[in-house]
C-alpha cells in the first residue's frame, strides 16, 4: 500500500520535521510513504524514502492518482492567519485525494485559527469528506463537535518521537534554552526587555545559555541578535534533526520557549518549560502540561520582574516526570492506531 504524506515538510521547521518523523515512526509497516516537500531531495536523503517537489502540481497529482491514501501529516494546516493560500493549497489535495476515491486521513490536526466565514465553511466541507479525522487540541474537538463531523481526540504525536539514543553531553555548567521566533508584537521594545531579562537570569544561575532556532532560516537572525547581545555566556544551537533537539533538551534545565513544539519536545525531554504564548495553541499546551507562561502581548515591560519569574521557576519549578513523560508517549502511540486502523482495512469489494 503506498499513501502520500502532505503537511509542511522540508521547509526547515523543527516542529513539522518532528511531525513528519513521528508519521513515519507510527505508520503501518506495510505502507509505502511517498512525501511532498519542499526541498525532495535533501528530504529523501534525510529520511531515506520517497520525496517529490509540492509545488509540482504535474508529480503531486501523479502521486495522489496512484496511492491507496492520502494523509494530513499533523499541524496546523487548516488555518487562515497567515491568508488564504496555505489552506487553499492542503484543502485541494485533499479535495483531490477525495475525488480519487482514496482513503483520506486528517491526521493529527490543530485547526485554526479560522478568522472568516469562508475559510471555516470551506474546511468543515473539506473533513467532511475525509476518511478518518483526528485532533491534538480539545479546542479543535469543539469545532468538529459544532460541524458534526466525527472524529478522535489526540495529542500530538510528537510526545511519541523516539529520541536519539544516548544521555546529554555532560556539562561544566547549567545550561537554559531559548527557543524564540520572529512575531509582529516581539517588537524592538520588547526584544531589549528579553535580553535585559536574560542576562538577569543567566548573572542569577551562572547558567550558559543557548539560542536554538526551530525554524531555519526565519528564526536564525532572531538568534543570533539575541546571542550577540548576551555575549559569551551565549550560543546559538542550530539543529536539524528533532531527535538530535530531544537530546539537547535532556541536558537543559530550563526552556523559555515560544514554538509549540519548542515547549513540547522540551518538555518531553524532561526539562522545565516557560512559555511566552502568541497562539492559542501554546496557551493551550502549557495548560495541559501545568507549565507557566505568559501571553507575548502580555510580557512585562521590567526585565526585573521577568528574570524573576524564570529565577523562581529555574530554582522551585518542576518538570514532567517520568511517569508523567511516559503517559504523554503512550496517549501519542494513539495516532498510531488511527492510521492503523484506516490502512490496514481491505478496499472495499475486495
Amino acid at each position: 500500500m503506498r499513501a502520500v504524506l502532505c503537511g509542511y515538510y522540508g521547509f526547515g521547521n523543527g516542529g513539522d520535521e518532528a511531525l513528519l518523523l513521528s508519521l513515519l515512526q507510527m505508520l503501518p509497516a506495510h505502507v509505502e510513504p511517498v512525501v511532498l516537500a519542499a526541498h525532495p531531495q535533501a528530504a529523501a536523503k534525510r529520511y531515506g524514502i520517497a520525496c517529490i517537489d509540492r509545488w509540482n502540481i504535474f508529480s503531486v497529482s501523479q502521486a495522489i492518482a496512484g496511492a491507496d491514501a492520502f494523509i494530513w501529516g499533523g499541524g496546523s494546516l487548516m488555518q487562515d492567519v497567515t491568508g488564504k493560500a496555505s489552506l487553499l493549497y492542503y484543502g485541494s489535495l485533499m479535495q483531490l485525494a477525495q475525488s480519487f476515491g482514496k482513503r483520506t486521513i486528517a491526521w493529527a490536526q490543530g485547526l485554526g485559527p479560522l478568522k472568516s466565514r469562508w475559510s471555516s465553511e470551506y474546511t468543515r466541507r473539506v473533513l467532511a469528506g475525509c476518511t478518518a479525522v483526528s485532533v491534538r487540541d480539545r479546542g479543535s474537538a469543539q469545532l468538529l463537535d459544532r460541524w458534526q463531523i466525527r472524529y478522535e481526540l489526540v495529542c500530538d504525536p510528537v510526545w511519541g518521537l523516539e529520541p536519539l539514543s544516548g544521555p546529554p553531553s555532560p556539562t561544566q555548567k547549567s545550561q537554559i534554552a531559548v527557543v524564540l521566533r520572529p512575531h509582529l508584537d516581539l517588537d524592538a521594545r520588547r526584544q531589549s526587555v528579553l535580553v535585559a531579562a536574560l542576562e538577569r537570569l543567566q548573572r542569577a544561575t551562572d547558567s550558559h545559555i543557548l539560542c536554538v532556532p526551530f525554524q531555519q532560516p526565519g528564526d536564525v537572525a532572531l538568534a543570533r541578535a539575541i546571542a550577540e547581545s548576551l555575549g559569551p555566556c551565549c550560543e546559538v544551537v542550530a539543529e536539524s534533526d528533532p531527535r538530535r533537539l530531544s537530546s539537547l533538551f535532556a541536558g537543559v534545565d530550563l526552556t523559555i520557549a515560544m514554538r509549540l513544539h519548542g515547549v513540547l519536545i522540551a518538555a518531553a525531554a524532561g526539562s522545565r518549560v516557560w512559555g511566552i504564548s502568541y497562539d492559542p495553541k501554546v496557551a493551550q499546551l502549557l495548560a495541559q502540561i501545568e507549565a507557566p507562561g505568559c501571553d507575548l502581548a502580555r510580557l512585562p515591560d521590567d526585565p526585573e520582574v521577568l528574570a524573576q519569574f524564570w529565577i523562581d521557576h529555574y530554582r522551585r519549578g518542576r518538570s514532567l516526570d517520568e511517569a508523567e513523560r511516559r503517559h504523554w508517549r503512550a496517549l501519542a502511540w494513539g495516532n498510531a492506531a488511527v492510521l492503523q486502523r484506516v490502512l490496514d482495512r481491505q478496499p472495499s469489494g475486495s
